[in-house]
């Protein structure tokens, strides 16, 4: 029974997945199935679809913002049948099959209140003009309509504003200038060594007026001018491109043309064009940025799915130990890490790690720490020794305003001692089965600071019923709405209710007290945690 997931995000590309009956959870957290870290609606875990032998279930896993199915509120858990269609957040969901995708790709809905009106018109606008209208310069007008409604690139739309430009008022020359960081800059030019008066540019781009020179050597303003004089101008129009909200730039033409100077329709015409012109140079501009923004967010996705993969996708079975961990980006990438692997003798590192800063740079960082980890923890080496290489390693490429904190434990199912190193890193819990709490601090400083300090291992006994907690400071410094700091004390209180739970248990635990403790509020640094216990 093939059964597939129709996804469509709201502005945004479609896409299929074959369900195969194993869980899928859907949020905005990197470590969902189904990730979505820019949507601001959906929570970090919005929803599950599971599936029980017989039918898949939808169901919301206590969202901030619901669930959406057929149009109705989710409430508790909705049996799939094709055809549902499940909406979180900017994101919608079709339940289908292969065979009946392509009949829910156009659906007809009946509406009473519309009406069909049948209209026949000319569309030769040229012929169809007032012919006591001015022709030529409606023709100008209508020319550039069509031109500048064409979807054309930055570059190309303003030749073509600057060619309408000077064809509508038969300049000799002109250019376009655009404002850019606070200078004009040219975007077209017809003709070279453009002197353009100061007063005529802060008449255009500080009081938003159009400018007309008939003749020059008329005008007291400028016929001292010497930039006019040398140039031999004898008529010019300086017109501003303006939006609703602002002047972006200006439009000059001039004419040594002593027979035909500009006249005031020639001003007119070209301030008519020149904001048509503005208005499409905006939208050309918006669609260029979101084009951009669309780019960027689609390598940050697949930046995200890299590292996801970099991360373990499950812990190890290792005899006589319970393992779990997670890591949530606050952003699409992060610069957390934890890992688990195996290193000679049998045993097991248990790694976590927090890259300073956010972001694509934290995350590249990450991704280099974690080869330099892996390949030292093949090399069988006492652990003060391998942390100390580490941190050369990392001293001698780490930027002056980056480091790294870093807890290593390491694990051997053959005994109850584990051995572990702490380069800076909030020191992990040792919650003992009699009640009591020890911190783990033994080793150095962060990493990438003093590249020749020596690091010291600490040792530690974990026997039946104890459990070791590591995490990252984005855990104790997470934030509410109101501003209060999670901490530390608040994560010892809800690790005591847990106690002796599975690692599992305890970790999703801590995360829904997480999510429930910030609220509306965003994570403003990635989240990792990892649970180590002696069941």
């Amino acid at each position: 029974m093939q059964r597939e997931l129709s996804i469509q995000i709201q502005d945004g590309p479609s896409s299929t997945v074959h369900l195969t009956g194993q869980r899928l959870t859907l949020g905005r957290a990197a470590d969902n199935e189904l990730p979505y870290p820019d949507d601001p609606v959906l929570s970090r875990r919005h929803l599950t679809i599971e599936f029980d032998g017989t039918d898949y279930w939808v169901e919301d896993l206590r969202s901030k913002n619901g669930t959406v199915v057929n149009g109705g509120k989710l409430n508790g858990r909705h049996r799939l049948r094709l055809g549902d269609r499940i909406a979180a957040g900017r994101v919608t969901l079709v339940f289908d099959d292969g065979a009946s995708q392509a009949q829910h790709t156009v659906v007809f809905v009946p509406d009473d209140d519309f009406t069909t009106i049948a209209a026949s018109q000319s569309t030769d606008l040229d012929k169809a003009l007032d012919p006591g209208a001015d022709v030529k310069r409606m023709k100008a007008l209508l020319d550039a309509g069509r031109e500048l409604d064409a979807n054309r690139p930055l570059p190309e739309l303003f030749s073509i504003i600057l060619e309408l430009a000077v064809k509508s008022v038969g300049a000799q020359r002109g250019v376009v200038l655009l404002q850019e960081n606070n200078v004009l800059a040219v975007k077209a030019a017809k003709g070279d060594e453009f002197l353009i008066p100061t007063a005529v540019r802060d008449q255009v781009m500080e009081l938003r007026n159009s400018v007309l020179t008939g003749d020059t050597s008329q005008d007291a303003a400028l016929r001292g001018s010497m930039t006019i004089v040398a140039q031999r101008i004898k008529s010019l129009i300086a017109v501003p491109l303006q939006t609703k909200e602002k002047v972006i730039g200006l439009i000059y033409v001039d004419s040594p043309d002593i027979f035909r100077p500009f006249t005031y329709d020639d001003l007119t015409l070209l301030t008519v064009m020149a904001n048509i012109a503005a208005v499409r140079i905006e939208n050309a501009r918006l669609a260029e940025e979101e084009k951009e923004k669309e780019k960027m967010s689609e390598e940050l996705r697949r930046a995200a799915e890299i590292q996801m993969n970099l991360l373990p996708r499950s812990a190890p079975q290792v005899e006589g130990f319970d393992i779990h961990g997670f890591s949530l980006a606050c952003r699409s990438v992060g610069g957390d890490y934890y890992d688990y692997l195996p290193i000679p003798g049998g045993k097991w590192a248990i790694i976590v790690g927090d890259v300073a800063g956010k972001g694509m740079p934290a995350a590249l960082l990450m991704s280099s720490l974690q080869a330099r980890v892996q390949l030292l923890t093949e090399q069988a080496d006492e652990l003060g020794n391998i942390m100390t290489r580490l941190n050369r390693a990392v001293s001698a490429s780490c930027p002056g305003n980056r480091f790294i904190t870093f807890f290593l434990a390491i694990i051997d199912p053959g005994s109850d001692t584990v051995d572990y190193c702490n380069a800076g890193h909030n020191p992990p819990y040792l919650l003992r089965a009699n009640g009591s709490v020890e911190t783990l601090t033994k080793g150095g400083p962060v990493l990438g600071i003093l590249k020749s300090f020596p690091y010291q291992a600490g040792s530690v006994s974990m026997n039946w019923g104890d459990t070791l907690v590591m995490f990252s400071d984005g855990v104790t410094e997470a934030r509410s709405a109101s501003d209060e700091e999670y901490g530390e004390e608040r994560l010892l209180a809800d690790l005591e209710q847990v106690r002796g739970k599975s690692a599992r248990e305890i970790g999703e635990f801590l995360y829904e007290g997480l999510e429930k403790f910030m609220g509306v509020a965003a994570a403003s640094d990635d989240i990792t945690l990892v649970v180590v216990r002696k069941p």
